[in-house]
């Protein structure tokens, strides 16, 4: 049973999820989050980046201004309002990526809490759509605790506004355990998929995952925490051959809802005073009293 608590556990922090390798684009992204979080006076929404060759960039219709970066010469370029009518090199990508790196710049998304972010795990945002990946690669789980992909960040006053969250997971699938017994189904992937499709409800969420929309593509290395408990436990007809990694793909989708405790949520939290509630046949308990 703790096995299993482990896996279900596993899914559950997955549910509600520093770049491997930098390319051109996601350090972009990175650049282009960035100047929102840090000028908003400047750039006073949130938008999808555009890319026509050489330029990857995006454009504020309020102000008619465009920022981005010409790929040919990795120089950041900015045009409109006080950069007037011609493209103004701004620096180039390196440096100011090695400048937000340095200085511990806000690169995060607005309505993700991504503190506890695994390497190898990298976000962009275009307009209300993020998305998560690993970009082909497997990263490295060594704590199940810091599994974290696109918690909502803790809120300092009540907004009002409350959110239900439906994760949709398209694919699924864990590598790396069997089982001995002929005929017998792997328990861990039952897990799977029963946990995957499941709906959180958030009370005084911020105003920018009201219609937020995550998209992730993941494979993560959980051989380490499963040694840690399978050494300690007989496990008969259950065959692990490392690496033991878990992929999946889907697609969480945020909806403004008037009451959390009317709909099917399976958890409902309150981001603004910490309080956890978890739906028992129908009727929400409160956790911890």
């Amino acid at each position: 049973m703790k096995l299993f608590k482990l896996l279900f556990c596993t899914v559950a922090l997955i549910g509600n999820i520093h770049w491997a390798h930098a390319t051109i684009a996601s350090d972009t992204e990175k650049l282009l989050n960035w100047a929102e979080n840090t000028f908003p006076s400047i750039f006073s929404s949130r938008r999808a980046t555009q890319s026509i060759e050489p330029w990857l960039f995006r454009h504020y219709p309020e102000s008619n201004i465009y920022v981005g970066v010409n790929k040919s010469d990795n120089r950041v370029y900015a045009m409109g309002g006080p950069w007037g009518s011609s493209p103004a090199v701004i620096d180039t990508l390196s440096n100011l990526i090695g400048y937000i790196n340095s200085t511990g710049g806000s690169s995060t998304i607005a309505a993700c809490d991504t503190t506890d972010t695994l390497a190898g795990i990298s976000y962009s945002q275009s307009g209300n759509v993020v998305t998560v990946t690993t970009n082909g690669a497997c990263a490295t789980v060594t704590d199940l605790s810091k599994t974290n992909l696109c918690k909502l960040p803790e809120q300092t006053t009540a907004s009002g506004i409350s959110i239900l969250g439906s994760n949709n997971v398209t694919s699924s699938s864990i590598e790396g355990i069997s089982t001995s017994i002929p005929g017998l189904p792997n328990p861990f992937q039952a897990i799977v998929d029963a946990s995957a499709n499941v709906k959180h409800c958030t009370i005084n969420a911020p105003a920018e995952a009201a219609n937020l929309v995550v998209n992730s593509d993941l494979c993560l290395d959980i051989t380490a925490p499963l040694n840690s408990t399978l050494g300690s436990l007989p496990v008969t007809g259950i065959v692990v051959t490392p690496p033991v990694k878990y992929y999946t793909r889907g697609t969480f989708t945020n909806q403004t809802v008037t009451d959390c405790f009317a709909t099917d949520a399976t958890t409902i939290t309150d981001a603004f005073t910490g309080e956890v509630w978890v739906n028992q046949d129908g009727s929400f308990v409160k956790v911890g009293g």
